[in-house]
């Protein structure tokens, strides 16, 4: 048997491990969410022309259109217009129905879940996941029923949805 106190020096190597672990995830999701960007030629931009820091915690988070329980922070660009990004949160179990979106969506989830689900299953977008929704794609999306979901968010377009039939 171990001595306590070695017991709990390997559980906070372990929490400290996964912390960096769960560091590196969001990281590498948000680098690969950004290369998609470079190549979708997002970079011709002025916006992209300038170096871009946003913090989720201090953004300011609004309403979003008449969609009850998701506000956003934009990051970049213009939901409204065309090529962003935003920081967008929805409220434990916001459920957004079947849609599509006109433009593909990227998305790295960040604290809680995004949830989604398609013809070919259930994925549940955790932090450091990353999600890419093509346009004209019908899916379900929503937040964690204990959590909602924060995620960030970007498309090379404006932003809709567009209910499914």
């Amino acid at each position: 048997m171990r001595p306590p106190q070695v017991e709990s020096n390997t559980a906070k190597k372990e929490k400290d491990m996964k912390r960096s672990l769960w560091i590196l995830g969001v990281a590498v999701a948000l680098m690969v969410a950004w290369s998609i960007g470079l190549v979708q030629g997002q970079t011709k931009h002025a916006a992209a022309k300038k170096v871009v820091f946003a913090s989720a915690e201090k953004a300011e988070y609004k309403q979003m259109g008449a969609a009850q329980g998701v506000t956003q922070a934009v990051i970049w660009g213009d939901p409204d217009k065309g090529a962003h990004a935003t920081f967008t949160k929805f409220v434990p179990g916001y459920d957004a129905g079947m849609h599509t979106h006109t433009n593909d969506v990227w998305i790295v989830g960040m604290k809680g879940a995004y949830l989604y689900k398609d013809d070919a299953g259930e994925k549940r977008v955790g932090p450091g996941d990353f999600l890419r929704v093509p346009g004209g794609h019908k899916h379900w999306s929503g937040g964690d029923k204990a959590e909602g979901a924060l995620f960030y968010e970007e498309s090379s377009g404006k932003f809709d949805l567009i209910p499914a039939k």
